[in-house]
């Protein structure tokens, strides 16, 4: 019995020792570690928690590229391992904006005659990614218009829905899905787009396309805000600004120039009974000038209809009172029945842009009307601000104070929003003047000395060039959209004899305003960019969350019409086209108008806003419609001078 026992007794000493021997291992080490860091001195201590502590913070500023990149990765191979499953079709995430019909197709209106096969130009310049990018974007819409043909022999059963598509009043396009011509574009000895060749035939169906489009816009608007400053499509309803029939009176001009006469007529009607300036409402000086005083002077100048011109000169003369100031810089907001104006409720400042950009408006005026009131208002303005202090080498800053004339806000220079026109309108009151007014012609080419001065950079990894912002002699990349009208502006400038080196700046600046399209997923750009000056691999352009907005802005467009106006450089048409397929993909809606969007970056849900802007008919479209015409004495460029709304006003004349 012994042996037996001793030998149970010696294998459980043996377990308790091996387990007491391996605590004891682990209580030794973590002892060693403390006195180890004990033994350290109280500098060696603060150097390793201060290094840990940032290694920290550098992983938390590079999380959300990290998420970014990881969230890429994910989805990529998500897709990867259910390309070849097949599952039931999925319903739209916002079947209100792009119905699914319209989604398979890409676009509701024909694509260009087939005899120019979509390839990426030799002439698209930019790193191979981007090219990479589009290509295969536009071989997607290839294989759409090979499935819309197909749907086109097999829809024998179409609904009045489907139909309503392509049933585009008085436009003369040629019909989707294989259906027949509309016999009113024969007997009105329309071309047959078929029968034309060439690079005249897809200007020509490019043009049309656009007049669909703003027919599909001017649907919405009169079914459900007929008379309205603002439609909002997707909830059938309307905004009000103003109450004047901001969009109506901002399109009058665009209807007569893409030749929608019936419609014009129609909104003619409604300006001649029911735009009365009498209400007792607050309106924005600036944004009254640009689109109504604007609006109803071009239309007159364009019709020589006078009712149009009795409308400009009641608000002109309402708007007066804005300037009944101690320093005659004009208050922002005036009410047009009361006669009364006053500045916003929390500052008595006005910014740069709106006081220095009605000058145009104001002046045709007195020019029309033969009364010099509206003139000598403005003109006194422009003359107060060019011998004013502040100025950063013709960079002015953003806000100025109505009470004792100076500029506020100093140090801090931008040519985005408040005071992105007052250089535009340095440069076209000189050329509406008839050249004569040096003084103006100055202060542009100072200040464009500045821009390059202190604003211009390269963004990395393509060396776009690019127009920052200053603050405090501290350099921001930003950029806003608004700034992409400066393109255009330059080489409106070269072309009129400021300088060729404009020109050749206003082309680097054109692909820079492409670019913060092309870079983005659904080939629309964001409110406002960053652009990325650390080399490395990844996008010129940046995008943060609150500025991935889309307001259907016109100022791309607007440059490129200038810059093919001038070059005849076909890429410039072909950007345009780009660019308007993406605004009827990702914001067109299908009961009638367009909408703002609040993600450009979600191809799958743009996350539309419920608003189309006024200047969406008044100048994005007009300028659409204007890039693609083969007519270069349309709205000629010597003779007319756009205002910041797109409406022509006429250049005066040597007396």
């Amino acid at each position: 019995m012994y042996p037996p026992t001793r030998k149970d007794f010696i294998s459980l000493t043996l377990t308790e020792q091996g387990s007491r021997s391996y605590n004891n291992s682990k209580n030794w080490r973590r002892k060693s570690c403390w006195r180890k860091w004990k033994q350290l001195s109280r500098l060696q201590r603060s150097l390793i928690l201060f290094l840990l502590a940032f290694l920290l913070v550098c992983a938390l500023a590079t999380y959300p590229n990290l998420a970014e990149h990881w969230r890429a990765l994910t989805e990529r191979s998500v897709q990867e391992e259910w390309s070849a499953v097949d599952i039931p079709e999925l319903k739209p995430v916002n079947p209100a904006v792009i119905p699914e019909q319209e989604r398979k197709i890409g676009l509701v209106f024909p694509e260009p005659p087939p005899q120019k096969p979509k390839k990426v130009p030799s002439n698209k310049r930019g790193p191979p990614v981007l090219q990479h990018r589009l290509m295969k974007r536009e071989n997607a819409s290839e294989t759409q218009v090979k499935e819309r043909e197909k749907e086109g022999q097999a829809a024998n059963g179409e609904d009045e829905g489907e139909k309503s598509l392509v049933s585009w009043r008085g436009a003369m396009i040629e019909p989707e899905r294989g259906t027949e011509p509309e016999p009113s574009a024969k007997e009105e000895g329309a071309p047959d787009p078929a029968a034309q060749e060439g690079p005249a035939a897809a200007a020509h169906e490019r043009q049309k396309a656009v007049v669909e489009a703003f027919q599909h816009a001017w649907k919405g608007y009169k079914e459900f805000a007929w008379g309205q400053d603002e439609l909002k499509p997707i909830s059938k309803s309307y905004g009000t600004w103003f109450g004047l029939g901001l969009t109506l009176v901002d399109a009058l001009d665009t209807m007569w120039i893409i030749g929608l006469k019936e419609e014009f007529e129609e909104a003619k009607r409604w300006v001649a009974t029911d735009l009365q300036f009498t209400k007792n409402v607050d309106v924005n000086l600036f944004e009254s000038t640009i689109r109504i005083l604007g609006g109803l002077l071009s239309t007159y100048h364009l019709t020589g209809e006078d009712i149009f011109l009795e409308k400009a000169k009641d608000i002109g003369t309402r708007l007066m009172p804005a300037f009944n100031t101690p320093s005659k810089i004009p208050y922002s907001d005036v009410n047009l029945g009361r006669g009364t104006a006053h500045p916003p409720r929390w500052t008595s400042d006005s910014t740069v842009a709106e006081v220095t950009s009605i000058q145009l408006e104001f002046r045709d005026l007195s020019q029309t009307t033969g009364d010099s009131q509206y003139q000598k208002v403005v003109d006194g303005v422009m003359k107060h601000v060019h011998g004013l202090a502040g100025k950063h080498d013709g960079l002015v800053p953003m806000f100025i104070n109505t009470n004792n004339g100076q500029f506020s806000h100093l140090g801090v220079f931008t040519l985005g929003a408040r005071a992105d026109s007052y250089y535009e309108y340095l440069l076209k009151q000189w050329i509406q003047g008839g050249k004569k007014e040096t003084e103006l012609l100055e202060d542009y080419v100072q200040a464009i000395e500045g821009v390059k001065k202190h604003l211009l950079r390269k963004s990395q990894p393509s060396q776009l060039t690019f127009v920052g912002e200053l603050a405090h002699n501290n350099f921001s990349p930003k950029m806003d959209h608004l700034v992409c009208f400066l393109p255009g502006t330059l080489a409106l400038g070269a072309h009129h004899g400021v300088s060729s080196e404009h020109m050749e700046l206003a082309k680097e600046l054109m692909e820079t305003c492409y670019q913060m399209y092309a870079q983005i997923e659904t080939g629309l750009s964001p409110e406002i960019v960053h652009f990325n000056l650390i080399p490395r691999h990844g996008r010129d352009v940046e995008v943060k969350p609150a500025d991935r907005h889309n307001l259907l802005r016109p100022e791309t467009v607007e440059s490129l019409f200038y810059l093919y106006r001038f070059t005849r450089d076909k890429k410039y048409q072909d950007w345009g086209w780009e660019i308007l397929q993406n605004f009827n993909k990702y914001t067109r809606v299908s009961t009638g108008g367009y909408t703002s969007i609040s993600n450009v970056r979600n191809p799958d849900n743009p996350d539309p806003r419920d608003k189309m802007e006024s200047f969406f008919l008044g100048e994005t479209l007009k300028y659409f419609y204007l890039l693609f015409s083969e007519d270069f004495d349309l709205i000629n460029l010597d003779k007319f001078v756009f205002n910041t709304e797109a409406h022509p006003l006429p250049i005066w004349t040597s007396s």
